[in-house]
Order: structure tokens, then sequence, then C-alpha cells
């Protein structure tokens, strides 16, 4: 898991240089459709990549984007309407049962289909009518790191294809983003220590950060086996909030920008209850160190639009720290295996 943690730039720098003309030809085609909708299915770590697509694609062009629930197709039955709809399927392996038939059922139905994958010769290769592949080569550990950064960087183009004004060169600029965090790899370290005999956690994050709080709740889950709660900072004040006590742990991405005002807010109710809080924010965003118990800062300034993944990387690293803190072995979490395929 930490070596694949550390080849994300790497992967993110071929991902983009590989799909990118690819992505030209598909944004051409969407420039001559009218979409209604877009509709995201997948499960797992993809489920959250995907989650993150839903705020990109909707902030940046406006189209809604709905996330599919395998189950309405798959245990129902139902048939959906997807005229004038894009459906993406995004599987690391490309074997997902439930994906792939959504998918499949989607093309029958007249959608435009789209496949992203770390796996070229798999089934989701043969059901998408357009394939973008993520260029993490083998990935060994059973959590995923390198091919949800890289499925993240694909729904960048996708945006890109679809009329966001998304700069190429500034997604150029998002490997080394994550080079950078990746310089805290002893801190994160020495910092897990301390969270040795951590059972239980909230993470939170808003917005396009919003699926980082579900990702990195994941990770601690099935690395560490600690019970991590995930929400957004909106839903957290509607009622969770009053499990909060002294030293009750929490982990916030907390990049400036238009999330900045309420996770702020938050952060200042968290400090008079007294809890534990760890933020994971950049040099951008000076205020948020002043608020937390500690903090995490990548060291470099970064646009809310491109946090994401770089704010991913530090997570990572921390959950993969953590597990070998409470001597469990990250590469191998009990009960799980890398393919999962669910009806």
């Amino acid at each position: 898991m930490l070596d694949e943690i550390r080849q994300q730039p790497e992967t993110l720098a071929a991902t983009l240089a590989s799909e990118l003309r690819r992505v030209e030809k598909f944004r051409a085609l969407m420039g001559r459709r009218k979409l209604r909708l877009v509709v995201i299915v997948a499960r797992g770590t993809s489920d959250n990549a995907a989650r993150f697509g839903r705020y990109l694609i909707e902030i940046t062009t406006g189209i809604p984007v709905s996330l599919a629930a395998p189950s309405v197709a798959t245990l129902y039955g139902a048939r959906m309407n997807y005229k004038d709809a894009l459906v993406i399927g995004i599987s690391q392996s490309g074997e997902s049962t439930d994906t792939n038939e959504v998918l499949e059922q989607a093309r029958k139905a007249g959608a435009v289909t789209v496949g992203i994958t770390n796996q070229p010769r798999s089934a989701i290769a043969g059901i998408a009518e357009h394939l973008f592949l993520v260029r993490a080569g083998r990935e060994k550990s059973v959590a995923a790191t390198k091919t949800y950064t890289g499925q993240l960087m694909v729904l960048y183009l996708l945006a890109y294809a679809l009329g966001a004004k998304i700069r190429i060169p500034d997604l150029e600029a998002i490997p080394d983003l994550a080079a950078s965090a990746l310089t805290l790899e002893t801190e994160v370290r020495a910092m897990a220590e301390r969270y040795r005999f951590m059972h239980h956690a909230v993470v939170v994050g808003r917005g396009l950060n919003y699926a980082s709080a579900f990702e990195f709740a994941l990770k601690l889950m099935e690395t560490s086996y600690i019970v991590a709660e995930r929400f957004s900072s909106a839903d957290f004040l509607h009622g969770p909030i009053a499990m909060v006590e002294p030293n009750f742990p929490l982990f916030l991405f907390t990049p400036s920008g238009p999330t900045w005002p309420a996770m702020q807010e938050m952060l200042t109710r968290l400090r008079g209850l007294k809890a534990e809080t760890v933020v994971i924010t950049d040099r951008r965003n000076l205020a948020a160190a002043n608020l937390a118990s500690r903090v995490i800062s990548i060291p470099a300034r970064i646009a809310e639009l491109y946090s994401p993944i770089p704010y991913i990387v530090p997570a990572q690293l921390f959950a993969c720290a953590l597990a070998v803190e409470k001597n469990l072995d990250p590469d191998r979490p009990r009960a799980l295996s890398k393919i999962t395929r669910t009806m």
C-alpha cells in the first residue's frame, strides 16, 4: 500500500498524458450531443470517486448528475429511461458485476456509455461504448490508492469534455501537488502514533472534498478496523455532533474557497466542545491551523477545484501508518479481496 501511495505522481501524469487525445475526441462528440443527465455507477472506492465526479460535473458544467443505485436494476429489475443521458461506470478491476450490468442496460436503453478502469482487458471494456484507462499498472494492495486518484484524474478530463472550464495546464500541475503531499510522509507517520488506540472517528468534508471524507473513512475502516463515520459539515451539525465529547477524534478537509466558512464555523464549535481535531489543508488556508488541535498542511498553494487529489494523499499515508502502529498489515485486511463481486 505504501509503495503504491508513493507511485501516484507518476500514475497521474501517465493517465493524463495517455488519455488526453481520447478525451479530445470524446469532447468533440459531446459537443454534438445535448445531454440532460449524467449517471455514475460504481462500488467501494470507485463509488467515492463517483461522488467526487458528481460535485465536479455539476459545479463545472451545470449538468445534473445522479449516482446510480445498482440494486434498482440487479435486484428489482427496473428499467430506466436513459434517453439523452451519459452513463459512466467506474471500476478499478473492470469486473464489478452490478456496475457492469447497469452500464450494459444503459447502453441498450440508448445512453452514451463510458467505462473508467485500470484493466484494459476487463469486462467493462467490452460493455462501454467509450473506455478511459487509469494508467496505474498493477495495483497489488487490497486498499486502492493510486487507482482512486487516477479515477479522479479521468473524471477531471470527462468534465473538461463536457464543457467545464478546466485548463489542461492546471491538470498537468496535479502530479506535482501530489508529490508535494508525499513529502509529509514522515510527519504523518509520527502523528499516527498518537492515534494507536483510536477505535472510532469522524471524517468531515464538504463540496468537492465530501468524497475525500468518504475515502479517508473507508481506508481507516478497511486497514485499521476503525469505526469511521463520514459526514458533510452540514449533515454533522444536524444531529451527529451530539456524540462529540472531549478528545473525540475528528478529521476534517479544509481547503480555502467556498466551503471554508462552513468548515470554520464547525471547527469553532468543535473547539468549544474540546474535541480532538485534525485538519488536512494547504498553505493557502493558514487560518485552519489556528482552530484545529493538529494540522497536516501540504506545502503548496492549492485551488479548491484541484484539491481532492493532493488532499487524499496524506489521508492515505495516515491510514497506512496507523495500521502499522496497530500491528496490522494494511496490505492484507481481514475478510477482503482485491475484486469484490456483488449483485
